[in-house]
């Protein structure tokens, strides 16, 4: 997880899941759309259907944890 909080310049992470993860910090923090950089950054990786697959999974992720936020749902371990 420590690896997660400077992504881009951690060596854990390769260029396809730099862009994968930029994309979900972008979404996370914006839903109205990519800009132009992550949307270059994800087509130089991967083909329109594993960006759609991509971008479903984050979606879907952020829907999970708003729901978790709006009922106050405690973080099992």
């Amino acid at each position: 997880m420590t690896a997660l909080r400077d992504y881009g310049a951690s060596p854990r992470f390769n260029a396809a899941e730099k862009a994968a993860l930029s994309a979900a910090e972008s979404m996370t923090r914006d839903a109205t759309g990519l800009a132009e950089p992550v949307w270059r950054d994800l087509r130089a990786h991967f083909d329109d259907g594993e960006i759609v697959e991509i971008v479903c999974t984050i979606g879907l992720f952020n829907y999970f944890n708003r729901v978790n936020n709006a009922l106050q749902i405690e973080i099992t371990r």
